[in-house]
């Protein structure tokens, strides 16, 4: 695996800031009751898995590299709920994010496998 020259050089980290942008652009539609509720959890989460992917990019061990990595995957998945609910609350049609998000999955997943098998 040849090593990048930083972060945004990640395309999971790339793929994953998307998704950041894409969910804030989504809740700007809410209902202004939820500012404090779904709305700041969901947006809370999806950072959470682009700032993971920072932080552990960074560490120097592959255990901590691999923590960080199950961290963002975690988030991911909170995010992906929030999505779920939020389509069914009919707040607004999160397919499109929840395909982006599924996207973000897969490169997540082959990043922490392709750090797992690294020297």
């Amino acid at each position: 695996m040849e090593k990048s020259k930083g972060f945004k050089e990640l395309i999971v980290w790339q793929k994953a800031h998307q998704l950041v942008l894409a969910v804030y652009q989504l809740t700007r539609t809410f209902p202004k009751e939820e500012l404090f509720g779904l709305i700041s959890q969901m947006r809370r989460s999806s950072i959470s898995v682009a700032a993971n992917i920072t932080e552990g990019y960074r560490k120097r061990t592959k255990p901590d590299k691999i923590k960080f990595m199950n961290i963002a995957q975690g988030s991911l998945d909170e995010t992906h709920y929030y999505l779920i609910l939020s389509q069914d609350l009919a707040y607004a049609d999160t397919m499109v994010l929840q395909n982006q998000l599924e996207e973000v999955a897969k490169l997540l997943n082959a990043y922490t496998h392709a750090i797992e098998a690294s020297k």
